[in-house]
């Protein structure tokens, strides 16, 4: 057995759809590739319930990092194969148990898209092994070397790097590109890509996930939001959505830093470590838990734009009645290869699979409720609580951001032992 080709992917999606159609459904995602490729995703479920909770993995964004694919599509089957047989899963060193995997297949929407960029995936595996971007020539003026865009520069996450950016920023040459003929052309507009297209779907159909996963290789990384700039917890009047500081992004140490909540980055982070124990336990690989910023296996800033976990971290900050969603970027394979033997892909195999078991355990909400209570909560949302209290005024940036931050300063390090407890993990 080697890598999985494009055809392969589908095949195995529709397969498990239909091995487990009580607890798995295929998503059929609704743009084309520019060769005319249909992408599925699958839904993993009992659908019984309040689905407050949903979980996006995706892979397979940049053709050459071809064991993305396999993890997910690994991970599907051990999920769906262990609660249909009762059982646990043990992955190395790392084990769970049989009522772990089954909090998550009752509990949870678990969505796993493995392959958002089938067209440069093929090309990849078929051609020119070392392709990253999609197939899209729009921009291509017809030379071949000009063809494609990086599917995770195209999100809508300061995607006009040359406004939103220092220029010393785009030194590292990791920011973006207008130039076709580059690794990291973003496109000629945020979401210009039935890729993304395709991923933006999934979340407006789904509103319920809130937690987010993109895999890529390589360096053996778990990276979280923000990619942009250096995180600060004291000052919201920082973010990417003020205009004013346009220009200044991007170089660490200055006066620019992107805001996030001080407990915003403890959970992050803190899920971050739980994957990384979990790996680490298979068998001893040790994976750096990072902000994306500062992603350990470059060796300095790594400065993104239009990336997938900034672009889901963002949607909430960027509008408050969306759900906040914890993003993640995992990076794959310590050695610093894209294409490992199989032997050692198989073992990066159990080590990513066991992070990510643990990843939808965070997720788990805190509470089993009935699906009466969600559409209770939803028109109690939308019919009065936004009206009296609009979410501007209680978002990330908003006035009342202050007192937030100090109830949960207080009460979430008392909560939270209580909620893990409850939980059993």
């Amino acid at each position: 057995m080697t890598f999985l080709n494009v055809v392969e992917i589908e095949s195995a999606l529709s397969g498990l759809a239909s091995a487990y159609p009580s607890i798995s459904h295929l998503i059929t995602l609704p743009f084309f590739t520019v060769e005319g490729r249909q992408s599925h995703a699958l839904l993993i479920g009992t659908g019984n319930g309040c689905p407050q909770t949903g979980v996006l993995i995706i892979s397979g964004a940049h053709a050459r990092e071809w064991g993305g694919p396999d993890i997910c599509i690994n991970f599907a089957a051990d999920l769906l194969e262990a609660y249909s047989m009762g059982t646990g899963l043990v992955y190395g060193g790392t084990s769970y148990t049989a009522g772990q995997i089954k909090s998550i297949i009752e509990r949870l929407d678990l969505i796993v898209f493995p392959d958002i960029n089938p067209d440069g995936r093929n090309y990849s595996q078929n051609t020119y092994a070392m392709w990253r971007k999609n197939r899209n020539g729009a921009s291509s003026g017809g030379q071949a070397s000009k063809i494609g865009v990086d599917v995770n520069r195209n999100y809508d996450f300061l995607w006009d790097f040359n406004t939103a950016f220092a220029p010393g920023a785009q030194a590292g040459g990791t920011l973006a590109s207008t130039s076709p003929s580059s690794d990291l052309f973003h496109g000629t507009a945020p979401f210009s890509e039935t890729e993304t297209k395709n991923v933006r779907w999934l979340f407006e159909q789904y509103p319920q996930i809130n937690w987010f996963m993109d895999i890529h290789s390589y360096g053996g990384d778990i990276l979280h939001s923000w990619g942009d700039d250096s995180n600060q917890t004291t000052t919201p009047d920082k973010n990417f959505t003020n205009a004013a500081w346009n220009g200044q992004r991007g170089l660490p140490g200055d006066a620019y830093g992107e805001y996030i909540g001080a407990c915003d980055l403890a959970n992050v982070a803190s899920a971050g470590n739980d994957m990384g124990a979990a790996i680490a336990g298979v068998r001893g690989e040790t994976y750096a838990v990072a902000q994306a910023f500062f992603l350990p296996s470059w060796g300095s800033t790594y400065p993104t734009s239009g990336a997938s976990d900034d672009w889901a971290f963002s949607r909430y900050f960027a509008n408050p009645s969306l759900k906040k969603v914890r993003s993640y970027c995992v990076e794959f394979n310590r050695v610093k290869t894209f294409f490992p033997t199989w032997a050692d892909m198989q073992l990066i195999i159990l080590d990513v699979d066991a992070g990510l078991v643990r990843l939808c355990l965070r997720a788990l909400p805190a509470l089993s409720l009935p699906s009466w209570w969600c559409h209770l909560s939803r028109w109690w949302n939308e019919a009065i609580w936004h009206r009296v209290f609009p979410p501007e005024l209680w978002g990330p940036y908003g006035p009342w951001e202050r007192i937030r931050r100090a109830v949960e300063s207080i009460f979430i390090p008392i909560v939270r032992p209580i909620i893990r407890n409850f939980r059993g993990r």
